[in-house]
C-alpha cells in the first residue's frame, strides 16, 4: 500500500513504528525524519535547538506524521534516559533510533588541540552515542518486538585526516561501538548499523571546507564530482531501519561519492 508522493509511490513500510531521531534539527537528521514520517512512523525528533527542532516537527506533520520534539544534551545520561522515557510516554513503544546527533569540533594538529576540544568532541559523537545506545536497548529489550538503531558515523572513521584527530576518533570509536553492540544484541532481535557518509551538503561541512582551496582539495576527493546530499543519506537510513534489511547488524554502509575506492587522479 502507498500513496502519491509528486511523481513517485512512498511506501508506507514504517506504518505503526514509532522512530527517535537525535539530531534532527537539519540537515541529514531533518531529512531522515520527515522521510521516516513519510514511510508511516510517529518521530521524535532530539536536538539542542528548540526553533529548528520545531520547525522539524512542522516538517515532519505536514509529510503526514505525527512528531514531537525534545530538547536535549546527548552528554547527559539524565537527559536521554528522559529522552526514551518521553519517547515511550508519548507513542507507547520505541521501534527505530537513528542516533545522528555528532559534531565537528576544532580542526588543528594534535600538538595544537586543547583537551577541553578534545573532551566536547569526544563527548557529544561519542559518548552521546553510547548513551542512546544504552537506554535505546534497554527499552527495545522490553518490547515484545524488537528494533532497529542506526548510528551516524562517517568515511572518517575508516581513514585518517590530519588536522582532525578529535572527530576521526570519535567517528571510528562509533563504529567499533556499533559491532559491539550489535553482537550484544543480535539473538534478541535488535539490529545495530552505522551510516558512513562522505561530505553530505550541510552547516557542518559548510563550515569545515568554507575556503576555496579547501573546498576545491576536498570536492577532488569524490570521484563523483559532487558532495552527497542530505536526502540521499536518509533514504539509505530508511533502508536500513525497515524489513529489506533485516539480514543486517553490526555492518557499516559507506556512501561517499567514490571517496574510498582509492584515489582520484585527474584524467
Amino acid at each position: 500500500m502507498g500513496r502519491k508522493l509528486g511523481t513517485e509511490t512512498m511506501t508506507r513500510e514504517l506504518e505503526g513504528k514509532v522512530a527517535l531521531v537525535t539530531g534532527g534539527t537539519s540537515g541529514v537528521g531533518r531529512e531522515t525524519a520527515v522521510l521516516f514520517a513519510k514511510a508511516g512512523a510517529k518521530v521524535v525528533i532530539a536536538g539542542r535547538r528548540e526553533s529548528e527542532g520545531e520547525e522539524s516537527v512542522k516538517l515532519v506533520n505536514s509529510a503526514g506524521g505525527d512528531g514531537l520534539f525534545v530538547k536535549i544534551d546527548v552528554c547527559r545520561a539524565p537527559e536521554v534516559e528522559a529522552l526514551v522515557h518521553r519517547t515511550v510516554e508519548a507513542f507507547g513503544r520505541l521501534d527505530i533510533a537513528f542516533n545522528n546527533a555528532g559534531i565537528e569540533g576544532v580542526w588543528v594538529p594534535i600538538v595544537k588541540q586543547s583537551e577541553e576540544d578534545w573532551d566536547r568532541t569526544i563527548d557529544v559523537n561519542l559518548k552521546g552515542v553510547w548513551l542512546c545506545l544504552k537506554y535505546e536497548i534497554r527499552q527495545m529489550l522490553k518490547q515484545s518486538s524488537r528494533g532497529v538503531i542506526v548510528n551516524m558515523a562517517s568515511i572518517m572513521g575508516l581513514v585518517g585526516s590530519a588536522g582532525g584527530a578529535a572527530y576521526t576518533a570519535s567517528k571510528h570509536g562509533i563504529i567499533g561501538l556499533t559491532k559491539a553492540a550489535a553482537l550484544e544484541t543480535a539473538r534478541s532481535g535488535i539490529r545495530i548499523n552505522t551510516v558512513c557518509p562522505g561530505t553530505i551538503e550541510t552547516a557542518m561541512a559548510d563550515r569545515l571546507f568554507s575556503t576555496p582551496r579547501v573546498h576545491k582539495f576536498v570536492l577532488g576527493c569524490h570521484p563523483v564530482g559532487r558532495f552527497g546530499k542530505p536526502s540521499e543519506v536518509a533514504e539509505a537510513v530508511l533502508w536500513m531501519c525497515s524489513d529489506r534489511a533485516s539480514f543486517m547488524t553490526g555492518q557499516s554502509l559507506i556512501l561517499d561519492g567514490g571517496f574510498m575506492a582509492g584515489p582520484n587522479p585527474p584524467l
